[in-house]
């Protein structure tokens, strides 16, 4: 064990459940009607909690179990057994190894959340949610990562797939199992209301872009020269691709909006973090500048061309953004074109299918989409029972 790597992922574990809790929820949370914010709030919450416990009972074997054919982790960890306190990973203990994994496995789903807001059951994303996170991210995860810091190595990573923090394992099949979820459930009754409270949205952003440090900075699961050089190209591309989507913003519209500028923030973070271990400062400006305007036009195009109510625009950002950097890898002659497309149609293939399966086979459970009423009224205090806001005061 080495205590200066130890040290480090502990610190980006916490900063990775940051993402989520509460940068995400509060980030998706300010793009919503203000009768809506708290059913946002419970989604991420919900998911957060229900994925630690599912990463433990089973998830964490399958991404990362000693099963020797490359494509199942299997069961052999289930429970973390056989692993305690002295058992390692790399330089790391395994325990820690499986932490910060799991608040991968907590994000991936959470980041699904904002293609179906302000019309979904709720039973329904806890019950989707839970079997998508095993059947599909973990899978993919034992794919590409399983033998990164274990013995057996997945069946993508095996053949030269580079993704270094997940542009494929948690963008491309977060945002593809989104765009399916929001043409299956359909467009909420009103599309036209503009965000809430665009200053959570910016509260979000700026935590989501700290807590990106530990998800790509962390991903080195060293602390080294490399980990520091993901953490400042991070940085860099978040902040080249928010200025580009401001000015394509500015130069489409007359005007720079706040919502746009940190939605650029993140499309430029999804975009590095596949290349985020592998490019250089300038390569990083190069991916910045392009995912800002190459994000706001897929927007447009899944709005406006497709008509697909992608309600917080998440494939258009983490989807594309993700598929951008793990291209862009190839582009810069850092992996193979064979190996960054064909990871790229394998898991876009799987997880079209595993989602579209899973939605048609939970909506047999519990209701897909709430009624009318609960929708015109709110989730808020419709579901739950409680409102964010006193409307009274």
């Amino acid at each position: 064990m080495n205590g200066a790597d130890t040290a480090w992922i502990i610190v980006a574990t916490a900063l990775v459940l940051f993402m989520t809790l509460p940068g995400l929820a509060l980030f998706y949370g300010g793009l919503v009607r203000a009768r809506n914010v708290l059913s946002v709030f419970m989604h991420c919450f919900s998911i957060a909690c229900l994925m630690s416990v599912l990463w433990l009972v089973a998830g964490y074997s399958i991404a990362f179990g000693p099963a020797e054919s490359g494509v199942w982790g299997g069961l052999g960890k289930a429970f973390l057994n056989g692993v305690d306190v002295d058992s390692l990973a790399g330089t790391l203990p395994e325990i820690l190894f499986f932490a910060f994994q799991m608040t991968f496995a907590i994000i991936t789903p959470a980041l699904i959340v904002g293609a179906y807001v302000e019309r979904v059951g709720f039973g329904f994303v806890l019950t989707f949610s839970a079997l998508w996170m095993l059947l599909c991210y973990a899978p993919v995860v034992h794919w590409i990562w399983g033998g990164g810091m274990l013995a057996d190595g997945g069946i993508l990573g095996e053949i030269g797939v580079r993704d270094f923090a997940g542009g494929i394992v948690v963008h491309e099949t977060a945002g593809l199992a989104a765009l399916i979820i929001a043409v299956i459930l359909g467009p909420r009754r009103n599309r036209t209301t503009p965000p809430h409270n665009p200053g959570y949205v910016m509260v979000g952003a700026a935590m989501l872009w700290v807590g990106w440090f530990g998800f790509n900075g962390g991903s080195q699961l060293a602390a080294d020269g490399g980990a520091a050089m993901a953490l400042t190209v991070t940085h860099l591309s978040a902040a080249t691709a928010s200025l580009s989507w401001a000015l394509w913003e500015r130069i489409r519209f007359g005007k720079a909006s706040m919502v746009g500028l940190v939605t650029g923030t993140i499309a430029g973070l999804a975009s590095i973090t596949p290349a985020s271990g592998f490019v250089g400062p300038v390569q990083a400006l190069i991916i910045g500048a392009v995912a800002g305007v190459l994000c706001q036009e897929a927007v447009a195009v899944v709005r406006n061309r497709l008509n697909i109510d992608d309600t917080l625009d998440v494939f258009a950002v983490h989807g594309v953004g993700g598929i951008f950097g793990t291209i862009m890898i190839a582009l810069f002659g850092l992996g193979t074109w064979t190996a960054q497309l064909g990871g790229l149609v394998i898991v876009g293939v799987f997880t079209a299918i595993v989602t579209i399966v899973l939605v048609k086979v939970v909506a047999l459970i519990t209701p897909l989409r709430v009624d009318a009423e609960t929708e015109t009224n709110g989730l808020d205090l419709s579901v739950h029972g409680e409102r964010a806001y006193d409307m009274s005061s």
